[in-house]
């Protein structure tokens, strides 16, 4: 039942765009084989459900012109075993060239399959006309579906970003663990899967194109357009602050191998940060006013840099400044502007 609950915008897609292909193909066109018609509305569907807008216009252009040749091939070599083994397969590769897989390039081949068995009716008009016309129909009533059937792309987003802010929370703690245990081996746990981020921050980017055209394109999400400037705009400073927090946790690494330990205020300034993060995180979600994540984030930076003074070394102080750079693009995340963070981040003793 949970699936069923996940996959509810499909199933009324696929259902309502072919049955909207099936009747334009057959009551305004007055087709009377226009099964092309809803296998088209599916494939699109299937295969183009998250791609952007452009590349989404192409898979239909692509499925209607694949009919058109496909039938103007089959009128060309006649219908037969081989004939139909000739189809599918030139179906099936320019289907893989063009980046249809999965359920899409098995309707791709089934389609082959119906192109070349299913003998046009007499008096049906031209074969290749008529199925391009149908094929043409169905896509754009699947890509229609797609636009005023879409998923939410603030929900879709923020399921990653919570994902990596997270994983971005647990590499501070391992690393505040770690220099609070004096433990090198848990500050190098907490850098290998820093690194493993990078990965997440590339999908996260790839989302995040996508429900912007989502949002743009689809006048149900239009509404939704600030909430989700908040998370698109965040995409840099995410990877920015990935990117230090791995710095951070190679700092700590080379620390603790070399036997230096620091003050108890680094790894307190680095557990606070990881708590900042959460908060970060939440006031996304519910679009509150990040205050409390901002003194969170100004708190780990104050008692990063209050003692310095007594205990300053190269490590310490390379690891205060990632401390001050992590905080600096968690502000930016909150909505501070480069002026507020300097001053925000002025915590000098």
């Amino acid at each position: 039942m949970r699936l069923l609950r996940r996959r509810w915008r499909l199933m009324l897609r696929l259902g309502a765009a072919s049955s909207l292909a099936f009747l334009v193909a057959t009551q305004v066109f007055g087709h009377q084989q226009a099964f092309f018609a809803p296998i088209a509305a599916v494939v699109v569907i299937t295969a183009g459900g998250g791609l952007r807008g452009r590349t989404l216009f192409e898979v239909v252009v692509g499925v209607a012109l694949g009919v058109l040749v496909g039938e103007l091939i089959i009128l060309t070599i006649g219908r037969g075993p081989a004939q139909m083994a000739l189809v599918v397969l030139l179906t099936v590769a320019a289907a893989t060239l063009t980046g249809i897989r999965g359920l899409a390039l098995t309707q791709a081949a089934s389609s082959a399959v119906l192109l070349a068995a299913v003998v046009p009716v007499p008096g049906a008009g031209n074969p290749a006309l008529t199925r391009f016309l149908d094929a043409l129909v169905g896509g754009l009533c699947g890509m229609a579906m797609v636009l005023l059937i879409p998923r939410n792309p603030v929900r879709d987003i923020d399921a990653e970003v919570q994902r990596l802010l997270r994983q971005l929370a647990s590499v501070l703690r391992g690393t505040g663990r770690a220099l609070r245990e004096s433990d090198s081996t848990v500050a190098d746990d907490a850098l290998t899967r820093a690194r493993g981020l990078q990965s997440s921050i590339e999908s996260l980017d790839a989302t995040a194109a996508n429900v912007s055209e989502i949002a743009r394109m689809s006048p149900l999400r239009w509404r939704q357009r600030d909430h989700l400037a908040l998370y698109v705009g965040a995409v840099r400073d995410f990877d920015n602050a990935i990117r230090d927090a791995r710095v951070l946790a190679r700092r700590a690494s080379a620390m603790l191998r070399h036997g230096e330990t620091g003050p108890d205020a680094l790894w307190l300034s680095v557990e606070e940060l990881a708590e900042a993060v959460d908060l970060v995180a939440d006031d996304l979600s519910t679009l509150d006013d990040f205050a409390g994540a901002r003194e969170r984030i100004v708190a780990a930076v104050r008692i990063a840099v209050e003692a310095l003074p007594a205990t300053m070394t190269l490590n310490t102080a390379a690891i205060t400044a990632q401390v001050r750079s992590i905080a600096a693009d968690l502000l930016y995340v909150c909505g501070a502007t480069r002026d507020e963070i300097d001053e925000a981040l002025d915590v000098g003793p």
